[in-house]
C-alpha cells in the first residue's frame, strides 16, 4: 500500500507530461527474523511507459525463496503493473497484478491502491492486497489472504494532521481479521522536515486457532510514539522513523515494540530511479514477545 503524502513521502515539484520513454530495471529485497525465517525476492522489470518512478506502465518477473532451519521453498511470480501518481500531491493509482506459483500451489496476486483528495485538507485512500501467509507451515499448505480497506486522513491546521485506517483480512483457511489503525502527526515546524507521530493499531481474529500456520492471537493491539525526519539532500529525498511503544497480545501483559527505518531516493526528473528501504522491528510472535525481523529494499530503473 502507497502511502498518504503528508505521512509518507515527501512533495515534490511535477514533472514534464512530454517526457515518456522506457525504461528496465532490478528490484531486491531480502529480510530475516530471529526465528530463522529469511525471505529473498529478486525482480526485473521492463517498463514500455515511463516517465519517473511514480509514473510507469510494464512487466515484472520476480523469483522468491523462502528457508528456515532445514525446510526451503521457491517460487515464480508474473506481474503486470501500472502507477500514475502525480509527485506533487501523492493522488492517484497504482495497481499490480500477478500469477504466483509456489511449491504445488498457484495464487492470482493483486496490490493496489488508489488516493485522492476529497476536500482541501481531506484524503482518501483505497487499497488491496492479495498474496500468499508466508510462514513455512502456510505454504507448504498453500494459505493465502485478500487485505481490503479504507484510509481517511484530515488535516487540522496547518501543523496537525490525523489519519484513520480500517480493512478486513480474510484468509483462505476461513479466518477473518478487523483491522484498525490512527495516527496522529504534529509537525512542529514546517521547514524542518520533523513530525511527531502517536501511532495505535489493533486487529481481531475471528478464529484463534489455525494450527500455528502463523502467528495469529485472538485480539492484537500496539501502541506507539514515534518520531520522523524527511530532508531533501541535493535532490535526493532520505527518510528515518523512529519509535518505541507498548504492545497486548490477548489476555498477556504489555510488553515493549521498537520500530526503525530508513529510506532514500533519488530525485524524480532523473532519467533512472533509485530507491531503498530498510528497516528494523521487535514485536510479538509464536514464541513470545521478543520477535524481531530486518529487511532491505532496493529498486534501479534506467529510462532509455
Amino acid at each position: 500500500m502507497s502511502a498518504l503524502c503528508l505521512t509518507s513521502i515527501t512533495c515534490l515539484a511535477a514533472i514534464d507530461e512530454d517526457s515518456v520513454r522506457q525504461g528496465a530495471g532490478a528490484a531486491l529485497y531480502v529480510s530475516r527474523d530471529n526465528e530463522g525465517f529469511v525471505t529473498q525476492r529478486a525482480a526485473i522489470e521492463y517498463l514500455p511507459k515511463y516517465k519517473h518512478a511514480d509514473s510507469q506502465t510494464g512487466f515484472r518477473y520476480t523469483t522468491h525463496h523462502f528457508e528456515q532451519n532445514n525446510w526451503s521453498r521457491s517460487g515464480q511470480q508474473i506481474s503486470v503493473l501500472h502507477r500514475e501518481i502525480d509527485p506533487a500531491t501523492a493522488n492517484g493509482w497504482q495497481v499490480e497484478g500477478g500469477f504466483f506459483r509456489q511449491g504445488q500451489h498457484d495464487l492470482f496476486t493483486a496490490d493496489a491502491n488508489y488516493r485522492r483528495m476529497l476536500a482541501e485538507r481531506t484524503g482518501l485512500e483505497l487499497f488491496l492486497s492479495r498474496d500468499w501467509v508466508e510462514t513455512a507451515n502456510a505454504l507448504d499448505k498453500g494459505i493465502h489472504f485478500t487485505f481490503s480497506g479504507i484510509a481517511l486522513e484530515q488535516g487540522l491546521g496547518a501543523h496537525v494532521t490525523v489519519v484513520g485506517t480500517g480493512g478486513r483480512q480474510n484468509f483462505s483457511d476461513g479466518n477473518a481479521r478487523n483491522h484498525r489503525r490512527l495516527k496522529l502527526i504534529v509537525q512542529p515546524d514546517l521547514d524542518l522536515g520533523l513530525t511527531l507521530q502517536a501511532r495505535y493499531r489493533a486487529y481481531d481474529s475471528s478464529s484463534e486457532d489455525v494450527g500455528r500456520n502463523y502467528f495469529n492471537p485472538g485480539h492484537y493491539e500496539e501502541s506507539m510514539l514515534a518520531l520522523a525526519w524527511r530532508k531533501k539532500i541535493q535532490g535526493w529525498n532520505t527518510s528515518v522513523t523512529a519509535g518505541f511503544g507498548q504492545q497486548k497480545i490477548g489476555d498477556d501483559p504489555r510488553t515493549a515494540t521498537q520500530l526503525l527505518e530508513v529510506g532514500l531516493q533519488s530525485p524524480i526528473n532523473r532519467t533512472d530511479s533509485f530507491r531503498m528501504r530498510g528497516g528494523l522491528n521487535s514485536n510479538g510472535s509464536f514464541n513470545g514477545p521478543n520477535y524481531r525481523y530486518r529487511y532491505l529494499l532496493a529498486e534501479w530503473i534506467i529510462g532509455f
